[in-house]
């Protein structure tokens, strides 16, 4: 069998990037310890409070609130004096983030004050207050990179400075008192919203009473979010929004506008999704906290990666791995989804859909073929628009047997153009004849030309039972014939399995001649000696298009476990010999922590994109065709 090996090459750490704000081109050498303020573009001691708070923040008031780097002022930090008779500024208190009326910075034009050294809520407020009341600024932001407090400075009727929490900072241009009165159309993309769901997730863990496992905090966003994405959908450009808060709004006030949002819209709008028993359990002031800080932005209209991200945060601390749960790197899909090309009109399914990566980033994919079709043939928005809805819901499903994941990817579904009628709760396994008819209606063997998963896997969760197992080849007992020098299957079978070894015939089951799969894999079944069988049955149903080896980092820090990706086509004729790719890949764009890496020119540190560009190589140079 002829193979075509590649292997590919790491490149070291990150030394040298471009300063950006300036004109100059000259590299900033970085040392050990140190990052690229977003700002100033001077290095900076790489700390914590640097890493997670001044620079997210810093990268939102820009991409958020529309503030120009120009107006900020972060290195040399800003002084607010210690007294109001002070004359040495250089002795007052450092402020992290500075923001101006305008770009001449005058410090009697201070406007907005972003404190991140205080780690307690109470600290952070206590120190606000004292540098609000050294100076004019009319705002101070306390910000730890996962919680937040903003405030006011006004005046009462005896001209005595009083503080008032406000649910979210003016953006550029706005008045403190129209915060909360948005027009549909005043609404903009979210740039960063992996900040702002991480705000919110550890905001409701640390301060709601009765609401502390992940899951439920990640269904009451969920529920949230879909207020919000109804109200985005229904409202018109020139009317105001119904998820919003003002400015000394009474915060149950708020709350009835929500709940009343949620039972009478929501859940009818999305019944397949939500159920009459659905309720938002968050007290009043948690749901000001949350409108608060989603009310400026489209959530419809954010990049889809942002969506993506966003999700992971609230999601992913509900993912434990005890049931081989696990989510795929985003790259890692990416990859695959290129590798295997999907067409407009080609049924899809992820068969342990999780909360939905594979699926999305495979629309997404579909749909930028049809908007290039769309301007070779003229159409309008209206008529791409809908094609896109059809393929969503006519070619795509996806089946978990967890009911909060199932429901997750329902709701990421909905946010990125539906689709979600196609999801269904059910366990993979079981026979096809035990599904809800309505899964069971949608989803049938060999009716898919496209497979995508990563299934769960692990010795620790076995698949038991003789009505499981005996639906699988690979649920019975095999053993070696040395003089035919093949594996046989027996009519014993199997005490227990793995689900990685059912799943891999289940998606083959699944799949129509000629069509294609991409599977992740524990590098186990790819070299054991006592699984040797199971390379055989794949060999005997499939034609094995590619193998792509991840780095140990891959799943960390959620798992260890060495994983690879298989690609296979169903035979549909015989070929005996055949080119078959294969890569290495060393590095993943993260380290075994989950901290991003980057390589000398500052890109990160990921050789997967670079495993797809010579996959599309091999396969143009081999013809091979799908």
């Amino acid at each position: 069998m002829k193979k075509s090996e590649f292997f590919l090459l790491s490149d070291g750490i990150n030394k040298y990037i471009s300063k950006r704000n300036n004109n100059s081109k000259m590299p900033v050498e970085l040392k050990e310890g140190y990052i690229l303020d977003y700002i100033s573009g001077e290095p900076v001691k790489s700390t914590p409070e640097e890493i997670d708070a001044v620079q997210v923040f810093s990268k939102r008031l820009v991409e958020d609130f529309g503030y120009k780097k120009e107006q900020i002022q972060t290195r040399p930090q800003f002084r607010v004096r210690r007294r109001p008779s002070e004359e040495d500024i250089t002795k007052g208190y450092p402020v992290d983030i500075a923001v101006f009326e305008n770009d001449r910075k005058n410090p009697e034009q201070l406007n907005i004050i972003v404190e991140c050294k205080q780690k307690r809520r109470q600290d952070g407020q206590k120190q606000l207050k004292i540098y609000m009341d050294l100076s004019p600024a009319k705002i101070g932001v306390w910000f730890k990179g996962n919680e937040h407090l903003y405030l006011l400075k006004v005046l009462d009727d005896k001209n005595n400075i009083q503080y008032l929490e406000i649910p979210t900072i003016p953006k550029k241009g706005q008045r403190v008192e129209d915060i909360g009165k948005y027009k549909r159309k005043d609404l903009e993309p979210a740039k960063n919203l992996k900040a702002i769901f991480n705000d919110i997730r550890n905001h409701l863990a640390g301060n709601v009473t009765g609401i502390t496992r992940d899951e439920a905090l990640a269904q009451e966003i969920i529920n949230l979010l879909f207020c919000k994405i109804y109200d985005e959908i229904n409202t018109n450009l020139d009317d105001e929004v119904t998820f919003r808060v003002g400015i000394n709004e009474d915060k149950d006030k708020v709350k009835k506008r929500v709940i009343d949002l949620f039972e009478k819209k929501v859940k009818t709008e999305y019944n397949d999704v939500f159920d009459k028993s659905d309720t938002i359990k968050l007290p009043s002031d948690a749901i000001k906290y949350v409108v608060g800080e989603l009310q400026n932005f489209s959530i419809v209209e954010a990049d889809r990666d942002a969506i993506g991200d966003a999700f992971e945060v609230f999601i992913g601390p509900a993912l434990r791995g005890g049931e081989g749960q696990f989510f795929t790197p985003r790259n890692i899909v990416k990859m695959v989804i290129e590798i295997l090309d999907p067409e407009p009109n080609e049924m899809i399914i992820d068969p342990a859909c999780g909360s939905g990566g594979f699926l999305i980033v495979a629309l997404e994919y579909v749909w930028k073929k049809l908007e290039k079709e769309a301007k070779k043939k003229g159409w309008s928005n209206a008529i791409l628009e809908n094609k896109k809805r059809d393929v969503a819901s006519r070619y795509f499903r996806g089946i978990d047997k967890d009911s909060f994941l199932a429901k997750v990817t329902k709701s990421y579904m909905a946010i990125v153009g539906d689709g979600r009628g196609g999801i269904f709760c059910e366990n993979t396994l079981q026979p096809f004849n035990e599904w809800n008819r309505k899964a069971s209606d949608k989803i049938k063997p060999t009716l898919f030309k496209i497979v995508v998963t990563n299934p769960p896997f692990g010795a620790k969760i076995p698949i038991k039972g003789e009505t499981l197992l005996r639906q699988f080849d690979l649920g019975y007992k095999w053993k070696f014939n040395k003089n035919k020098t093949r594996w046989e299957k027996t009519n014993k079978l199997q005490d227990k399995q793995p689900p990685q070894i059912l799943f891999i015939e289940r998606c083959i089951q699944l799949l129509e001649r000629g069509g294609r799969m991409g599977i992740v894999l524990p590098d186990g079944l790819l070299g054991n000696i006592t699984d040797g069988h199971i390379r055989q049955f794949i060999r005997d149903n499939c034609k094995i298009l590619g193998i792509v080896d991840c780095p140990v980092e891959t799943f960390q820090p959620s798992t260890a476990t060495k994983t690879s990706i298989l690609f296979l086509q169903k035979k549909n004729n015989i070929q005996k010999v055949y080119p078959i790719f294969m890569a290495v890949a060393k590095k993943c764009g993260h380290d075994r922590r989950g901290k991003a890496i980057f390589r000398d020119n500052g890109e990160p540190d990921d050789e997967f994109p670079d495993v797809t560009q010579a996959f599309k190589k091999f396969r143009k140079e081999e013809n091979v065709e799908f």
